[in-house]
């Protein structure tokens, strides 16, 4: 599918920025709607090919929601996503998984700080960036809601640490990922941490990526408006 939201769509400023972060400065997709309203932010964290073309348009679509929508480059240390998508998932196994934590804790600081942010902050990712989505809520207290998709769990162990609302959302064929379902719902019950768990029928990992063979449209529209529900209820008011 080609891409829903444009780069040029004349509601949204779109730039490509770069950020402080842990390792130097991390290159990024930054959306938001035209104006100078004060806007929460949201942070989309990528699949394991890295900044592709299709997770700046889910930013864009983040921004046309109301959000300052900021999608990084996590493969920036190591010069940025390349156009191969082997080569990038190759160099996107080889990344210090601490450094890269630290370098996507850096975007949400980023985002509160904006001169056009509320301050609030939500977190979303898919596959590798759903796991990613998990590490960032336990690693900063300022994420509000967090939504993964498909995404590795948080140690066990860490997940007392998560301040923010947790909406995971999970493949029904997905075997690996979703073995570790049911201790990370009870680690969040025991914990207090407020959350919910979705696992959509007749889908398989990566159901939300409208430009992969597994598409599922109503289970990705429906992820998708949770998702933004959840936003506008946690940051919005």
């Amino acid at each position: 599918m080609s891409q829903r939201v444009k780069r040029g769509d004349p509601r949204l400023q779109v730039e490509d920025i770069t950020y402080a972060g842990e390792t130097g400065d991390i290159s990024a997709h930054f959306a938001r709607p035209k104006g100078k309203e004060k806007l929460p932010g949201v942070l989309v964290i990528s699949e394991i090919w890295g900044l592709v073309p299709h997770i700046e348009d889910v930013a864009r679509r983040a921004a046309l929601e109301g959000f300052l929508a900021l999608a990084p480059d996590p493969l920036s240390p190591l010069g940025g996503t390349p156009d191969d998508t082997d080569e990038a998932v190759k160099m996107m196994r080889g990344l210090d998984a601490e450094e890269t934590t630290k370098n996507l804790v850096a975007a949400v600081e980023y985002l509160k700080t904006h001169p056009q942010s509320t301050g609030k902050v939500g977190v979303t990712g898919f596959c590798w960036g759903g796991g990613m989505t998990n590490q960032v809520a336990v690693s900063t207290p300022d994420v509000q809601a967090a939504a993964p998709f498909y995404g590795r769990q948080p140690a066990l162990e860490d997940v007392p640490k998560i301040k923010a609302s947790v909406l995971a959302h999970y493949a029904e064929d997905d075997e690996r990922i979703n073995a570790g379902i049911p201790a990370f719902e009870e680690a969040m019950k025991k914990a207090s941490v407020e959350h919910e768990i979705h696992v959509y029928k007749g889908t398989k990992h990566g159901f939300y990526n409208d430009t992969g063979q597994r598409y599922h449209e109503e289970a990705a529209k429906l992820a998708w408006g949770r998702t933004m529900a959840l936003f506008k209820k946690k940051l919005k008011t």
